[in-house]
């Protein structure tokens, strides 16, 4: 039996991609990179070309997810019309559906340990945070504040991270996710507008 080629076309994205179906099925603790390589039809010692240790792997992943779930939450944007209620309850399903479908990819975002510290993990959610601020537009009163407006943006992303993770642990069904969904933002969006007629004032 010949051995497993050391080189594979684009190996990088198809072991992310292999990652991400194990993640699904077995979750975290089912990762590990001699697996991945023999998933990708591999030698068991190619993948630590792109990724050093399964640390490495880990990280590597959360900036996947960031990605996907941006590019989601641009597409949902370009669907959307103009007003902030159809932007805000776009960006709001969109969210809630990767969260759902993805949930343990969307576990381990949040968990990266180089989060907290720079790098790519951090630059990835920055990016992630950065439009949902524009599809949100500006907070009233925050005046450009920053550390205001990343508030509101992670306020938005635990209220639909919270929604996505009843339905995921069968506390909710599915289908009753959007009219909670409609809830929570009917409710964000009061409060923006009654802020908004204060600053106004």
């Amino acid at each position: 039996m010949s051995e497993r080629p050391f080189h594979h076309g684009n190996l990088r994205a198809v072991l992310l991609d292999e990652a991400v179906t194990v993640l699904r099925g077995s979750g975290v603790d089912g990762l590990s990179l001699r697996d991945l390589a023999r998933r990708a039809g591999v030698s068991h010692g190619a993948p630590r070309s792109h990724f050093v240790d399964r640390q490495a792997l880990l990280d590597a992943l959360a900036v996947t997810g960031f990605e996907r779930l941006t590019a989601a939450v641009r597409r949902a944007l370009a669907r959307s019309g103009d007003d902030l209620d159809g932007r805000f309850r776009a960006v709001a399903r969109a969210y809630v559906d990767f969260a759902i479908d993805e949930a343990a990819l969307m576990e381990l975002m949040f968990q990266a340990k180089e989060s907290g510290g720079g790098g790519p993990t951090a630059e990835s959610a920055a990016t992630l945070f950065a439009v949902l601020d524009g599809a949100m537009g500006p907070r009233p009163g925050d005046g450009g504040d920053e550390d205001a407006r990343t508030t509101f943006g992670m306020l938005f992303a635990a209220t639909m991270q919270g929604i996505a993770a009843l339905v995921a642990s069968r506390r909710l069904e599915r289908t009753h996710a959007d009219g909670l969904i409609d809830a929570a933002t009917d409710m964000m969006l009061a409060s923006d507008l009654r802020a908004r007629a204060v600053t106004e004032r």
